[in-house]
């Protein structure tokens, strides 16, 4: 499949990728280190990313303006998102042709070419993996190394998570002989404002968690307001009670407007069956759904203590 996808990337002269909505550091990093590969080994092709921009993670890169014209005759390519509803830009299927490369579960099997590996911890260590798999005519500058390091670092929570395997720190090490700041990136990754830290201070205080190690954290408008942070801050902290003594999973439910972000997270438990119930998904220690009552947030809290109890 990397050698059809070579092939694809050579055949085209306009190239745009895409990556999911509220991205992450891994989407970025793959989308975004994908495109300067690509860039840097054929500068002769035009190279585009586009998506929502989102301001915190604009330290990674910005995305391109994009006319629409420019699809006729191009090539897409959607990394690091397993459905279509999550693509970012819906102009994504008006391409020539289309790649989906990803690392989620392959619940929507979209596009003419699909490199899905669950395996990998980051879309990002599959950026790197295809990278090295034609490392004779591809090109990995520091750019795309400081972008696929960042990727690899959020997904696999620096390299702590259980996605972490051998295969990760191998590629990885390819990243690191580039002289890009690794401190410094450190810092802007995990930096909070002093306002989300102080929530913190409150979600440490009010987490509910049960006898079976189930735990939840429930994030009002109102509590937002009042600590000045918004929902996509209040994300961060999804793993701020992690090392808490006998927990097995978790859901930080933060509302956003008329409906609620469930933010899912385990420590064994399989989680993602969970959030598909409400129309999410994700990873199986990691995953989110979007909720649009308090009814469900109740009916999902049972489930993940039923979850929890039968571990």
């Amino acid at each position: 499949m990397k050698s059809e996808i070579l092939q694809q990337i050579k055949q085209y002269e306009t190239i745009i990728l895409h990556r999911h909505v509220r991205p992450d550091p891994d989407a970025y990093g793959s989308q975004m280190g994908l495109a300067e590969i690509i860039r840097a080994s054929f500068p002769e092709k035009k190279v585009y990313s586009v998506g929502n921009d989102e301001v915190s993670l604009q330290f990674l890169g910005v995305v391109d303006e994009v006319a629409d014209e420019t699809y006729k005759d191009a090539l897409v390519i959607v990394c690091d998102t397993a459905n279509q509803e999550r693509v970012s830009d819906g102009r994504f299927n008006q391409g020539k042709a289309l790649i989906k490369i990803d690392h989620h579960p392959n619940d929507d099997a979209y596009g003419d070419l699909l490199w899905v590996d669950t395996t990998a911890s980051s879309c990002s260590e599959m950026i790197v993996a295809f990278w090295e798999a034609f490392s004779e005519e591809l090109i990995l500058n520091e750019t795309a190394a400081r972008l696929l390091y960042a990727g690899i670092v959020g997904d696999t929570g620096r390299f702590l998570y259980p996605s972490t395997t051998e295969e990760t720190l191998r590629l990885s090490a390819h990243l690191v002989t580039f002289p890009f700041d690794r401190p410094a990136l450190y810092r802007e990754l995990y930096e909070l404002p002093k306002n989300t830290v102080k929530l913190s201070g409150y979600i440490l205080q009010n987490f509910v968690m049960d006898e079976n190690g189930a735990a939840t954290v429930y994030l009002s408008d109102t509590l937002l307001n009042e600590f000045e942070v918004n929902p996509r801050d209040a994300s961060a902290l999804v793993s701020c009670i992690e090392n808490v003594e006998g927990i097995k999973a978790w859901i930080m439910f933060i509302q956003e407007g008329p409906v609620f972000r469930a933010r899912l997270r385990s420590k064994g438990p399989v989680i993602n069956e969970l959030a598909k119930e409400y129309g999410g998904g994700g990873h199986p220690l990691a995953s989110g759904a979007t909720l649009h009552n308090e009814e469900e947030i109740k009916e999902m809290t049972a489930k993940l203590q039923l979850i929890c109890a039968a571990k």
